[in-house]
């Protein structure tokens, strides 16, 4: 059977809400222990909580270099030329009425991770979403396009 602190780090590891939460230092402890669903003594698992989040990377924030850009007439499409493919779904310019922002200069998918919680925090819903280098599309509704650009750059500048 693993320790305690394995399986408290486990149970983390399966919410990043609470993995981000701890690297950003603002965590109660006491609580998140009576939460998770981790076997032992709570002042345990709060002690192994807190010994994990010390040895996490601080909260780094995010790049300044990051570019927001925003393209309407986005759709669905057949196209092998599409900006994107998920599945069966692709999307492509001049196919439609939804906007995709592309980022560009994103220094790894924990920033694309903020991108899109960003879009969350403000309700604004994504049809599709992709993630490559340094570039990121995520595609949302014609009239939610200037509202997320407003969103995500907000979030780039935090």
């Amino acid at each position: 059977m693993a320790s305690l602190a394995a399986r408290t780090r486990e149970a983390v590891r399966a919410r990043p809400f609470l993995y981000d939460a701890l690297r950003a230092g603002v965590v109660n402890y006491t609580a998140a222990a009576r939460w998770l669903p981790v076997e032992g003594e709570t002042d345990a698992v709060a002690t192994a909580l807190r010994r994990y989040a010390e040895e996490l990377d601080g909260d780094a924030g995010l790049e300044s270099d990051a570019r927001v850009e925003m393209r309407s007439g986005l759709g669905r499409t057949d196209d092998e030329d599409a900006l994107i493919t998920v599945a069966d779904a692709a999307y492509a310019p001049d196919s439609g009425s939804l906007t995709g922002l592309v980022v560009a200069g994103l220094s790894g998918v924990d920033t694309f991770e903020r991108v899109l919680g960003a879009l969350r925090s403000e309700g604004i819903g994504v049809d599709a979403a992709g993630f490559a280098e340094e570039t990121a599309l995520v595609i949302v509704g014609r009239r939610d396009g200037p509202d997320a650009v407003r969103a995500v750059e907000g979030t780039l500048d935090a």
